[in-house]
């Protein structure tokens, strides 16, 4: 596996974390860098929204990585954002594959902003079932959930980054905090590798 990126990054990559009432309210931004002015990210969302983002001193970059669906493996630590099926599977809209320091991260079944009714279920790969279209179990305390992820979605991994990754026309996904009088923070940004848009 690559370099590993700290389970504390991670953590913070994938879900936003518990915070008092005087920090602010956990969002995500997703989207486009249009210029880095110091400390401050200029974006264009994903729907055309202008927003910005300042960064903390030191802040944490990771970039996001593809890789090919056959990393995912039984015992494989994954992240998936999913929507619902009929019969009470998951359709996979992305997964992201943690390296092996990162094993643990963010586990569990939770609401997320991907998609209508979308959901993040992070866990251990209990099994894998065909070779294009593959269905998972995804085993998390408390759970477990089966996952269809077909051939065309996308995979990523994590990787190190750094400042020097955030550019304009560099995709973004930033787990930040938003402020009473709506400005944006964060101590984190990941960053699509080589041009990539995160998935997530």
């Amino acid at each position: 596996m690559k370099q590993l990126v700290s389970t504390a990054f991670a953590l913070g990559l994938i879900i936003a974390g518990a915070a008092s009432a005087a920090d602010g309210t956990p969002t995500r931004v997703r989207g486009t860098i249009d210029a880095v002015d110091g400390q401050v990210l200029h974006i264009t969302g994903r729907a055309g929204e202008k927003v910005t983002v300042t960064m903390a001193a030191g802040v944490k970059v990771a970039e996001v990585a593809k890789i090919d669906i056959s990393a995912i493996q039984p015992n494989s630590y994954i992240g998936t954002a999913a929507a619902p099926l009929p019969n009470g599977d998951l359709k996979a809209l992305e997964v992201h594959v943690f390296p092996e320091s990162m094993r643990g991260t963010g586990d569990g079944h939770r609401p997320f902003d991907l998609g209508p009714n979308s959901t993040m279920t992070n866990g251990t790969v209990g099994s894998v079932v065909g070779s294009s279209d593959r269905t998972l179990t995804v085993k998390y305390e408390g759970g477990e959930k089966k996952v269809i992820v077909p051939a065309d979605v996308p995979i990523v991994t994590f990787e190190p980054g750094s400042a020097a990754d955030l550019k304009p026309g560099a995709k973004v996904i930033i787990f930040g905090m938003k402020a009473a009088d709506g400005s944006i923070s964060t101590e984190r940004v990941s960053v699509g590798k080589d041009g990539l848009t995160p998935p997530m």
